[in-house]
């Protein structure tokens, strides 16, 4: 199968790498030209703009994205809907929110175009082991792109969701899943990190991985970064967010879901992020003023 993709970064080069490595043909752009160099060097055709692109696909077009959520993805969505034909498909496959895909889907069915939504999963490790692909929309249009799709995923590793802005729903959802399992992991090594004894946290990590209810791939990967650095003296404790566990918090709020753990991990990695938390020098102002415990200065 032939597609256009757009989106070159640690995800969609990867992800191009494996169509071609299934023969499929894959017309590239991407904003850095380096890039498209590097994944023509592996098979792919390059383009020098989003007409080039679009004009080197066959009759019914397939363009997959896989840029930042927000404003790249509708700056690329407004320009090929000029540039497609009836009953072309375009393709999310980045972390977007689904309230935005659905409008998406409705202003592209105007031109009746068909806009898809896949939450993709897999990260750097996705071109060795595949994709677990989350999709939704126009069902016809998901059943041509099945090619793709059974292409990038392991097998039984994707899953139709059904109408436009599920697959992004469920991929939402996934994230959020996955802040709180990181969380229980940090807590519960830091926990066996500040114990009075001297444990390897690789070969227990290791070891949970054969037989235990906790294992994971999460877990795997645990073991891969304490064996690189057994008491991660080279990281700081900043943790970043991209967004999907904000959604999957408000998501929750908006269908009165009680998602303690999920809205629990994401405020901790924004107090990762503090080198000085005002609202920790206020508790301890308070226990001051009202038990006269002690507080430590700057001084």
């Amino acid at each position: 199968m032939k597609i256009g993709f757009i989106g070159l970064g640690k995800m969609g080069f990867n992800m191009v790498h494996r169509l071609l490595i299934n023969n499929h043909e894959v017309v590239v752009w991407n904003r850095s030209a380096e890039s498209i160099k590097e994944i023509v060097k592996l098979g792919a055709e390059g383009a020098n703009s989003l007409e080039d692109l679009v004009a080197k696909l066959p009759s019914k077009k397939v363009v997959w994205l896989m840029v930042p959520s927000g404003n790249p993805v509708d700056k690329n969505l407004d320009l090929l809907l000029e540039l497609l034909g009836k009953d072309d498909i375009v393709i999310d496959g980045g972390n977007s929110y689904w309230r935005d895909t659905q409008q998406r889907a409705e202003k592209a069915a105007q031109k009746d175009i068909h806009f898809l939504d896949c939450g993709t999963s897999g990260g750097v490790w996705g071109l060795q082991n595949g994709y677990c692909l989350m999709y939704g929309g126009n069902k016809n249009a998901a059943d041509y792109i099945e090619p793709i799709i059974k292409s990038l995923a392991p097998e039984n590793g994707s899953v139709y969701c059904g109408v436009s802005g599920t697959g992004h729903m469920v991929k939402m959802v996934h994230n959020g899943i996955e802040y709180g399992m990181m969380q229980a992991y940090a807590e519960g090594f830091e926990i066996l990190e500040k114990a009075p004894y001297d444990i390897d946290l690789t070969k227990v990590a290791d070891a949970w991985q054969y037989g235990s209810v906790v294992r994971s791939w999460l877990l795997e990967l645990a073991v891969n970064a304490l064996k690189d650095d057994p008491k991660l003296e080279q990281l700081k404790g900043y943790v970043s967010d991209s967004g999907e566990g904000r959604w999957t918090v408000q998501t929750a709020i908006d269908f009165d879901v009680p998602a303690h753990v999920i809205t629990a991990s994401l405020f901790t990695r924004f107090q990762s992020r503090q080198e000085e938390s005002f609202a920790m020098k206020m508790l301890a102002a308070l226990r001051n003023q009202f038990g006269g415990h002690a507080v430590k200065t700057k001084e």
